[in-house]
């Protein structure tokens, strides 16, 4: 390439660029950081739902565990006192 149309290339690209510039990219670019910035303070990630709903899942799996438990205890309870207290045939 001569120098000459080297000199032209950098002056069209410097051109190009400084009317992006006027266009507005500079206030895009600072828009897409902010709602990055946003989006990164106020979503959650994909490791951070993915934790939570594991939590979640133990907790509804000791809720049944108990509630089965209780069940349990009073199935046992009406057998005994109907074993005790009953009729007796």
């Amino acid at each position: 390439m001569s120098s000459t149309s080297r000199t032209w290339v950098v002056a069209a690209t410097m051109g190009a660029v400084e009317a992006l510039k006027d266009q507005g990219i500079c206030r895009w670019n600072y828009t897409l950081r902010s709602l990055h910035q946003h989006a990164k303070n106020h979503l959650r990630s994909a490791s951070q739902t993915r934790m939570l709903s594991s939590q979640t899942s133990v907790a509804v799996r000791n809720q049944l565990r108990e509630e089965k438990a209780k069940q349990s205890e009073e199935s046992l309870r009406t057998v005994m006192y109907l074993s005790c207290w009953g009729p007796n045939n």
